[in-house]
């Protein structure tokens, strides 16, 4: 039951870390990692899994945001969101590889779905970045302790 607990506020914390909700998925790891009472890989491939369905979420709401980014309640103003559509044109689908850099990410993956980057693309890119930056952290964790 405890492993369940574990890994279900893992996959929480790295699928919100991964929205444009303010959240930290990094501290969750590396204390369940310290912690040693799961398999390193198994926390990778939860946190990993948790935070490419994060923006996944993220662009579906790109895929539908036209029709509500003119709303007050909007959480993206709209020179955020040009400024995410700006960058994302001026690096193209490549940008996604750094999906998972803290304050640009986000946005990214949003800008992502406004421009209709095709899923299957999206889901490759952002996975490599996601997976390889958790997999460095543990790594990095498993070397200090």
């Amino acid at each position: 039951m405890i492993d369940l607990a574990a890994y279900g506020s893992l996959f929480l914390a790295a699928l919100l870390a991964a929205t444009l909700i303010p959240a930290q998925s990094e501290s969750v790891l590396t204390g369940l990692i310290l912690a040693g009472g799961q398999p390193v890989t198994v926390l990778v491939a939860v946190a990993s899994l948790g935070n490419i369905l994060g923006s996944v979420l993220n662009w579906l709401i790109g895929r539908g945001v036209e029709r509500f980014r003119t709303k007050k309640w909007f959480p993206v103003g709209e020179a955020q969101l040009e400024r995410a559509q700006a960058q994302y044109q001026r690096f193209g689908y490549w940008s996604l590889l750094f999906a998972w850099v803290p304050i640009i990410g986000d946005p990214l993956t949003l800008a992502a779905g406004i421009m209709r980057e095709p899923l299957w693309r999206f889901l490759a890119l952002v996975s490599i970045g996601k997976i390889g930056r958790y997999a460095v952290l543990a790594a990095g964790v498993g070397a200090l302790s």
